[in-house]
């Protein structure tokens, strides 16, 4: 794609004294600018700010040079997943690994491990995500899922498609939640809201996270070592941790052959925390329940995969965490910290 010429820089000064230093220039979304605008403004004493409004296309290297600050807002990456890029997104990746000067990074997203993050953190950048502004949406998606799939929605539905009468009687009678265990891997934001949506319905749950230590709650722990030998007694396998070294490829074989006949997976974390083949063949044999995939091992799925037709499936878009008021949160966080690293505080959210 050409490079075109410098683009208008929308300048933010509240009433302060010119910074001695050279004013920060903030690579950011047309759409998202003027909120931001209007919230740095009305809740924080910033002095002076220049915005680069980016509308889809590639600016020329005398504005690159100028960025400070990007900030990656959901209409930047649209569709994008971490393995198919939309030309807008791809042009707004390469500006950020070109822009000589760039320093701090803010993503939409609660993971920072698409590999456009994860080259930037290598080269030293500051890079933050937006973690907790997602967390009761994708809490409420997980609680939609645990009823749903105890609920058989699924069988109901095409019992509905096929104008069948279909009680839920016999060995389609569903088993009480209340009293059920659950195993929650991650203790984020995420994890912390499901806890309490899941303990609204009497389930018990154990966390299951790097470090035991409780603080402040008495909600059980238990470290990454332990997994396989709390599986067998757990109904229900939750993953909502970040995508690590310690829970690449968690859920294999060994774990899924430790479950308990009967048990139901739910995956709002990333797709390679499951070896996918493998869970493939439990979900197939019956010895998995079942399981709700809001994200894959390569996205989007492929039409072939076999997923798509499970009748004990099922699949959303990596859309658990998305809703109408997510663009302020998550522009809410980055004004946050935009006032922070003017200010020489610690940035919120900062990938290590």
């Amino acid at each position: 794609m050409g490079k075109r010429s410098c683009l208008p820089i929308f300048i933010i000064d509240c009433g302060k004294d010119i910074m001695a230093t050279r004013a920060l220039n903030v690579l950011i979304s047309a759409r998202i600018l003027e909120y931001v605008r209007e919230t740095i403004s009305s809740r924080y004493d910033l002095a002076h700010i220049h915005f680069i409004p980016y509308s889809g296309h590639r600016l020329d290297d005398q504005t690159l040079a100028q960025i400070d600050i990007a900030f990656v807002s959901r209409d930047i990456t649209g569709r994008s997943t971490k393995y198919v890029l939309e030309a807008k997104t791809d042009t707004y990746y390469q500006m950020m690994e070109d822009a000589p000067n760039l320093q701090w990074v803010h993503v939409h997203s609660a993971g920072v491990d698409r590999p456009v993050y994860v080259r930037l953190r290598d080269k030293g950048l500051n890079v933050t995500s937006s973690t907790g502004a997602l967390s009761g949406i994708v809490a409420q998606s997980v609680l939609a899922a645990v009823l749903a799939l105890n609920r058989r929605f699924r069988f109901l539905e095409a019992a509905q498609r096929e104008h069948v009468w279909a009680p839920l009687l016999d060995d389609l009678m569903p088993a009480d939640l209340e009293g059920q265990h659950v195993l929650l891997a991650g203790w984020g934001p995420i994890a912390q809201t499901t806890q309490r949506y899941l303990a609204m319905l009497g389930m018990k749950v154990t966390v299951l996270r790097n470090s035991t230590v409780t603080g402040h709650t008495d909600v059980p722990m238990a470290s990454y070592d332990d997994f396989l030998r709390i599986l067998p007694e757990s109904d229900w396998l939750v993953l909502a941790c970040p995508l690590t070294d310690t829970t690449r490829g968690l859920v294999g074989r060994n774990a899924l052959n430790a479950m308990k006949p009967g048990a139901h997976i739910v995956n709002v974390s990333r797709g390679e925390v499951i070896v996918e083949s493998e869970l493939i063949e439990a979900l197939r044999t019956g010895s998995i329940a079942g399981a709700y995939l809001d994200v894959v091992d390569k996205e989007p799925l492929q039409p072939e995969s076999p997923l798509w037709d499970m009748p004990n499936v099922m699949i959303s878009p990596h859309t658990a965490g998305h809703s109408t008021g997510n663009e302020a949160r998550v522009a809410d966080i980055f004004a946050e910290n935009l006032n922070n690293w003017v200010k020489g505080l610690p940035l919120r959210n900062l990938a290590r």
